[in-house]
């Protein structure tokens, strides 16, 4: 289990197509000082995957969806949206390849990601600094 210095533990969910792209995304979220659970990164072989998805999202603080057209057909992409939004936590949508006009669009997408706040990869900056914030928040109430 990934470990950092503010206790702040961001889960990040992405189809194993954009595994580039979530690395990148790994690393710029844990220069801002937050730990980041990626599956690929944060699972040794031969453990329980499911078990260590699960394990990760009761200790997480926030859920970040890549979601692309790829991420779109990953069940268990919907299935840690779904355990996000029951813990309450918040959930924050990176759109790449989907555009937002297009994801409220669509019939399959619940209306627990249509009526969030989203925003495309390019403006992840904007995100990086909200993040900031809130393990600033984390370390002062801790």
């Amino acid at each position: 289990m990934p470990q950092g210095a503010s206790g702040y533990l961001v889960f990040l969910s992405h189809s194993a197509i954009d595994a580039w792209v979530a690395g990148q995304l790994k690393r710029e979220i844990g220069q801002r000082g937050a730990a980041v659970f990626l599956d690929e990164a944060s699972i040794d072989i031969g453990a329980d995957f499911e078990e260590e998805i699960l394990a990760s999202l009761e200790r997480a603080n926030e859920l970040v969806v890549l979601l692309t057209p790829w991420a779109m057909e990953r069940r268990y992409v919907w299935a840690e949206i779904g355990a996000a939004w029951g813990r309450r936590m918040p959930i924050v949508v990176l759109l790449h390849g989907i555009a937002i006009s297009e994801l409220t669009q669509m019939a399959n997408v619940p209306l627990l990601l249509k009526r969030r706040d989203m925003i495309e990869l390019n403006e992840v900056e904007t995100y990086l600094d909200q993040l900031e914030r809130r393990i600033a928040d984390h370390e002062r109430n801790s």
